[in-house]
């Protein structure tokens, strides 16, 4: 079964070989030498920020289980960790909007700095900190930067299309290729050269060292609302009243929810999934083949971004769709595929016909980022911009919490069952997103026609 592995990488790895090299002039957008400039500095700094984030994804549990912890203590630290997130994360993500966006990148570098510092320590108190931290750095990091980078992109008078190109490349390479890279160098610190479960940890902080300088250096400051006279909860109810006047962005916050939701607990379920009674996986290698799954998917997007006929409101109903019918095969396969009751050996067949749904799956979240980019730059509006992204992230953090709190009190299949219903009726909404969209625009129309045809008597 070694061989089905290598196998399925060297597809995927063909695949989007030849999706980059068999680009055309109608899967390229045309740019200037200044846009290029300002999208390939911020995808350096969004790469070294993601690259410090994936050094450390593979090695949180394997770290506190060195220490000494077991399932239980670890499942809080890890509720913490997105219990922060929702709470104070929220809090400070939300004062980028007023205190600046590039002051709050670097906040993100420097609270997960720390974050990384405190892994240093065994005591269960002091990782319960660190992981508070991270917890305000993951909100920072995926609200600060975007905000920062559609402001900015604004601000240059950039083409609103060009913004698609470094959404698709910055996930491309940040969620793709610095994903991979990361796992292996990784590997290289703790296995190879010995040096143990936190020397991971050392390495992003270094990384996010690097970022944070590069940001000091050649970030200009942008705000939302920095008017004096706002407060926090003046922000809060602005941010609120905008979700619940604007149907569009109630629904964006929705499909973002359902979807990231589903995606973090697949990220929980895959590993009992494919090894149900301890069959022997590469768990690095596997995790290598979602992410070259996640760069196809970027890379499809990449070409469907380009092509301004075509609506990201619409391509996405499809995407979510699929998605749901991939977390679904797991349901399936418990029902159709004898499973096994051998313990140990090898993947099984259901497991590999679970893996390539599961590559599907990741295709699909390749497509989602930066298509879900592209959605909230236009419309969510640009003076609470980082505060409305951090109210999407409360119900999804809540869903993620629930789900740990009861990770063994459901059977796997009912889990996914559970996902493939929620990525379902994102596909229904994302379908109600884009009839909005169409009837706003005829609207506008009409109401132009009526005021013309109103100052018509006066021009005569």
């Amino acid at each position: 079964m070694e061989a089905f592995y290598f196998l399925v990488f060297g597809a995927l790895s063909a695949v989007v070989a030849a999706l980059e090299f068999s680009k055309t002039s109608k899967d390229r957008i045309t740019t200037t030498p200044a846009f290029n400039s300002f999208k390939n500095n911020y995808i350096l700094v969004y790469s070294l920020m993601m690259a410090g984030d994936w050094l450390q994804g593979p090695y949180v549990y394997y770290l506190y289980t060195t220490y000494g912890y077991g399932k239980g203590d670890i499942g809080h630290l890890f509720i913490a960790g997105f219990g922060s997130s929702m709470l104070f994360g929220t809090i400070v993500g939300s004062l980028a909007d007023k205190q600046g966006r590039k002051r709050a990148c670097v906040t993100y570098c420097i609270t997960y700095i720390l974050s990384c510092i405190t892994k240093h320590s065994p005591q269960y108190k002091i990782l319960m900190v660190g992981r508070i931290l991270g917890g305000i750095a993951t909100s920072l990091l995926f609200s600060s930067f975007e905000s920062w980078l559609v402001a900015e992109h604004n601000k240059r008078a950039f083409d609103q299309q060009w913004l698609s190109l470094t959404f698709s490349k910055a996930i491309f390479l940040g969620n793709g290729l610095v994903a991979i890279l990361a796992g292996l160098f990784g590997n290289v610190l703790v296995d190879t050269l010995n040096l143990g479960p936190v020397s991971p940890f050392d390495a992003a902080s270094c990384f996010l060292a690097i970022g944070m300088a590069i940001i000091l250096s050649s970030w200009t400051e942008n705000y939302g609302d920095a008017s004096e006279n706002k407060d926090l909860i003046t922000q809060f109810k602005g941010a609120a009243v905008a979700i619940a006047s604007d149907e569009k962005i109630a629904l964006l916050g929705a499909i973002q929810s359902l979807f990231e939701g589903s995606m973090y607990t697949f990220v929980f379920l895959w590993t009992p999934a494919l090894s149900p009674n301890s069959e022997e996986i590469p768990h690095g290698f596997i995790f290598a083949t979602f992410m070259l799954s996640s760069m196809l998917g970027s890379s499809l997007a990449s070409r469907l971004l380009a092509r301004s006929s075509l609506k990201v409101e619409s391509y996405m109903q499809i995407v979510f769709a699929v998605s749901a019918v991939c977390l679904f095969i797991p349901v399936l396969t418990s029902f159709l595929v004898t499973p096994s009751t051998e313990k140990g050996g090898g993947i099984t067949f259901s497991g590999c016909i679970q893996l390539l749904g599961f590559c599907a799956f990741e295709a699909c979240v390749g497509v989602f980022w930066p298509s879900i980019m592209k959605m909230r730059s236009q419309y969510i509006p640009e003076e609470a911009r980082s505060t409305i992204m951090n109210f999407f992230r409360i119900p999804l953090n809540i869903f993620v919490c629930v789900v740990l709190y009861n990770v063994d009190s459901f059977p796997i299949t009912v889990m996914f069952g559970m996902c493939s219903i929620f990525l379902f009726l994102a596909s229904i909404l994302q379908k109600r997103l884009s009839a909005v969209v169409e009837k706003s625009k005829p609207q506008d129309w009409t109401t132009h026609k009526e005021r013309e045809m109103e100052t018509a008597p006066l021009n005569a």
